[in-house]
């Protein structure tokens, strides 16, 4: 095989949607190219191995925040022990701050920002002359109709076991300083009848989960109705034939006519992904985020009270000028709203973003490795975001895997955040860990915590024991399980 393009996503149910649109667009070269994924913590050695052989002449990985590290070491042993392999690097993590990084000196060629037109050209000359002078190609955007879609790329395989991602448009309007989107000018729609039309020859091949990456989903309301009747069709046509559909929305813009459609999916249908990042409108000014809060909140509300689909909202922690006290106030009013997950992320400098501007004047100290965390802040010391870390752990734990969900409420009390951090820090207290904490022990540990701060022992066993009985994992979705626990072993979580 000439040319093979490759990758190290975070896990196996991640299948790369950025090297199938590159093989879709390879055109006279597709033929000689193939697709390899590997996943995170693959051996260094196995990974160059297969790589080597399949006999290519290129090889070109796909480089984001989370694979950089171990791809880099894939880079350096296969250079080394076949230097005749030209390398290529493309994908967010090479496309700024390219002259600073090892993996870049280490490659041959590097392609920045879109790759579609870019890459294909690079592999012909490379192939066939005139050689390449330039290391660094600087991606050239086709119009969106020019781009050949990828979705006949997903194997039956992907179709079975992996997410099926997907895209209606790229790009977005707004300039969030902490968002490689915050470069782009706008947001390009792909013409939505093709669109539409490889959807339906997904879902005839059995496809049911779609994950919709656009970041501005609901930006083009008219777009947004006809993707979503789509689904709601397929739903109509066959209720015992279930689709899953994830989208992100813009929180402060969702119109009467969204709302109605929104409002005829079935429960386990929908999934909504939602950025608040921060209710503080100084903060917001800062990284030259836009958003009607008032709007958001009563959207949010809506979605919880009014339909059926599950809502996930983000929130950021670490952003320049938030302390924790506002950091809080804006936790708080999310737990208020009602929002299925709140996820809860620290700040990571991307490479790229205007986020840097603020390093200076808010002492901005940022992890020199990836994913590049923040550590500290003016507003917030290196202890106590660590303390926002561990939070962020255990909220994913207890709160946001659904397994809790009656006996979260008697956590957060009506101090939300000052309730679940006290709890953090005794349960890092007690474990010193937050990873590979068994169910049952948490269960335990959550317990124990109730009865510590004043709830009858039985009450607590009684609350426990509602959360275990015949419940399912809220987290998985697509597939619901059993939560193990029998009834019998809760009553003593408590003792």
């Amino acid at each position: 095989m000439t040319i093979l393009l490759a990758t190290l996503n975070a896990r196996y149910a991640h299948a790369s949607l950025g090297l199938r649109y590159l093989l879709a667009n390879m055109g006279p070269l597709q033929e000689q190219t193939a697709l390899m994924e590997f996943v995170i913590g693959a051996k260094t050695t196995e990974v160059v191995e297969r790589l080597l052989a399949r006999k290519p002449r290129i090889v070109g990985f796909g480089v984001y925040i989370w694979n950089v590290e171990e791809t880099t070491k894939i880079v350096a042993m296969l250079k080394r022990v076949a230097p005749e392999v030209t390398v290529v690097l493309g994908g967010p993590e090479v496309s700024f701050e390219t002259n600073e990084q090892e993996i870049c000196r280490l490659a041959d060629y590097v392609v920045t920002g879109w790759g579609d037109v870019t890459f294909p050209k690079l592999c012909g000359e490379i192939l066939h002359g005139p050689k390449p002078l330039m290391k660094v190609h600087a991606g050239v955007q086709p119009p969106m109709a020019d781009i050949a879609l990828p979705y006949s790329l997903y194997s039956s395989e992907d179709i079975a076991h992996r997410t099926v991602y997907v895209e209606a448009s790229r790009g977005c309007p707004f300039k969030c300083e902490f968002c490689l989107s915050s470069l782009d000018k706008t947001a390009w729609p792909f013409p939505l009848d093709d669109f539409l039309a490889q959807m339906e020859d997904l879902h005839a091949r059995g496809a049911r989960l779609f994950k919709f990456v656009d970041r501005t989903f609901n930006l083009n309301v008219k777009t947004s109705l006809r993707i979503m009747q789509f689904f709601l069709d397929k739903l109509e046509a066959n209720p015992d034939d279930p689709v899953y559909a994830h989208f992100e929305l813009v929180p402060d813009h969702l119109p009467e006519a969204l709302k109605e459609t929104i409002a005829k999916f079935p429960a386990g249908a929908l999934q909504f992904e939602i950025g608040i990042q921060s209710f503080n409108p100084e903060v917001q000014a800062l990284v030259s985020r836009r958003q009607n809060n008032e709007k958001a909140a009563d959207n949010i509300r809506w979605l919880c009270e009014q339909s059926q689909a599950h809502l996930h909202v983000d929130l950021i922690a670490g952003l320049p000028g938030e302390d924790m006290a506002s950091f809080a106030r804006g936790f708080d009013q999310l737990v208020g709203l009602g929002a299925h997950e709140i996820q809860f992320g620290i700040l990571k400098r991307l490479r790229g973003t205007p986020i840097i501007r603020h390093t200076g004047p808010f002492a901005m100290v940022y992890d020199p490795y990836p994913p590049y965390t923040v550590l500290a802040t003016s507003t917030v010391d290196f202890t106590t975001m660590q303390r926002l870390v561990r939070f962020a752990r255990y909220w994913d734990l207890v709160a946001n895997s659904g397994r809790f969900a009656h006996t979260v409420k008697a956590l957060l009390g009506d101090q939300p955040f000052v309730n679940f951090m006290a709890f953090s820090d005794w349960i890092y207290g007690r474990t010193d860990a937050t990873h590979r904490i068994a169910l049952d022990k948490l269960a335990k540990l959550v317990g124990e915590w109730l009865v510590e701060t004043g709830m009858d022992r039985e009450e607590a066993a009684r609350l426990l024991a509602s959360d275990y009985a015949g419940k399912v994992d809220a987290k998985a979705h697509s597939a619901p399980q059993a939560v193990a626990t029998p009834v019998r072993q809760v009553r003593h979580l408590a003792a």
